[in-house]
């Protein structure tokens, strides 16, 4: 027998003595009872609250030893936080020798958990009496859930989202010595996310995916793909937290998104239809919610084509409009606020005319909605959308800090971009103060409009130019 030969022999036979001293190790060791009571303590010490396993207990030896554990529960206080139909345990064979139990990943499947901010300012998960303290370097540094839920509630503001069928890959996981304040910093990982729909109120976001990385207190999701609106979405967001004041970027864009799915937000009626883009690129600093909005800047615009309103004429309301005055100019603004920017907006006023329609229809050949931002303000830059016949143009700025529109005006428009007619709206989002019309020029009726677009464009009359963006005057 050759020497090779002999020394392959032998490995064959120490692998199966290793394996057959693995097994005994299991037995003697790996009684299932006190396998759970001692894993039950562990993580209980590890997340400083309750772990019980209600199910069974499965050991699996090939390719790796595996055990797997039914029906996770974690409670603090008593108050359930999360849960998982099965855990299983990845776990390195040979610690097993020395009665050392080694985990190098963790499978959580049909997970549920559920984050609650009590009133109190307090998550569900604190410890109410616990001494701030680092927290412990993960045994393991891959953990992945499939088919998990989320819930989260904010009893202070009574804000919530829900998340479904979330599956979700960590990897490369370190937390590395430091103060418990350091967290962030000494915190690395790898991450890919994907869910079926995130819910918040009536907004629903779909196929939602990303993928990203974190180290020395710096986090980059990118890509971030989902759906909104019928649309796709796309986009980056970058933290910086490393320093005192955190640092973030966020580039996003909507396409083709669905006017109708938006208005859905306001109306349960069909309001308008065609499909619009919206982009935004934005940079913020702060640590509270408050201090971040108050340092947004950056730009977002939102434009559209070929839209149908449903219910109204504008054209027609706008010819007759001096004699009735019965529409209210500044409901046309319910179009310069669709998609994203509109779920903040549109919080108190409700557009109701474009709402309360006589049945006709409008067409708006283009729309555009451009805005800079700046310290949390967007002031409007080019903001203004063609009917057939007419312009509407808007000026002013929308305070996201005060939650406000800044004396924004909307102006019915003539050929040089001078206002007919012009309303007001200002104040609070959730009750603010529109004012009445304001007729600049006197109006004339359907049949006049050729001479008047003639007026406007050949005479020498002079008048403050409200417009001069670029959505052209309609032919």
């Amino acid at each position: 027998m050759s020497k090779s030969l002999k020394n392959i022999l032998f490995a064959i036979a120490g692998l199966i003595g290793l394996l057959i001293l693995i097994a005994v190790v299991l037995i003697l060791f790996m009684d299932a009872g006190v396998f759970k009571s001692r894993f039950e303590k562990a993580a209980s010490e590890a997340l400083g609250m309750e772990v019980r396993v209600g199910g069974r207990l499965g050991i699996t030896f090939f390719p790796e030893l595996h055990v797997s554990l039914d029906d996770v529960l974690i409670r603090n206080e008593g108050i359930e936080v999360a849960a998982a139909k099965e855990a299983t345990l990845e776990i390195a064979l040979l610690p097993l020798l020395r009665k050392e139990v080694r985990i190098s990943r963790i499978e959580l499947k049909r997970p549920r958990i559920s984050v609650k901010r009590e009133r109190d300012g307090k998550f569900n998960f604190e410890q109410r009496e616990r001494a701030k303290r680092p927290p412990p370097a993960p045994p393991f540094d891959h953990l992945s859930l499939t088919d998990g839920s989320f819930l989260y509630k904010d009893e202070q503001s009574g804000e919530g989202f829900e998340v479904d069928d979330i599956n979700l890959d960590l990897r490369s996981l370190q937390i590395s010595e430091g103060n418990s304040s350091d967290f962030i910093k000494n915190f690395s990982c790898t991450v890919e996310f994907a869910c079926r729909e995130i819910r918040r109120k009536e907004l629903t976001f779909t196929d939602v995916k990303f993928t990203g990385e974190g180290k020395n207190g710096i986090f980059s999701l990118n890509p971030v793909t989902m759906r909104l609106f019928g649309g796709q979405g796309s986009g980056s967001i970058r933290a910086d937290l490393s320093a005192p004041v955190s640092h973030y970027s966020v580039r996003a864009s909507l396409t083709n998104f669905r006017i109708d799915e938006y208005f859905k937000t306001l109306s349960s009626k069909k309001v308008a239809e065609g499909s619009m883009d919206f982009s935004a690129n934005l940079t913020m600093r702060g640590n509270t919610a408050k201090e971040i909005t108050k340092s947004a800047g950056g730009e977002a615009s939102l434009r559209g084509e070929n839209l149908t309103l449903y219910g109204n004429d504008l054209d027609r309301e706008f010819a007759r409009f001096e004699s009735s005055q019965s529409f209210n100019l500044v409901d046309v603004g319910a179009f310069f606020f669709a998609g994203p920017i509109g779920l903040a907006v549109t919080k108190g006023y409700t557009f109701a005319t474009i709402f309360q329609g006589s049945g006709d229809s409008s067409s708006i050949g283009k729309l555009f909605s451009n805005w800079k931002v700046e310290r949390g303000i967007a002031q409007a830059r080019d903001v203004a959308m063609a009917t057939q016949q007419n312009r509407v143009a808007l000026k002013g700025s929308i305070d996201f800090v005060n939650e406000r529109f800044d004396d924004v005006t909307i102006a019915l428009i003539d050929a040089r971009g001078c206002a007919r007619v012009q309303q007001k709206i200002h104040g609070p989002f959730r009750k603010p103060v529109v004012e009445k019309p304001n007729v600049l020029v006197s109006l004339a009726g359907p049949v006049l409009s050729l001479l008047r677009k003639a007026r406007d464009l050949f005479t020498d009359e002079t008048c403050e130019v409200f417009y001069t963006g670029s959505v052209p005057a309609p032919r």
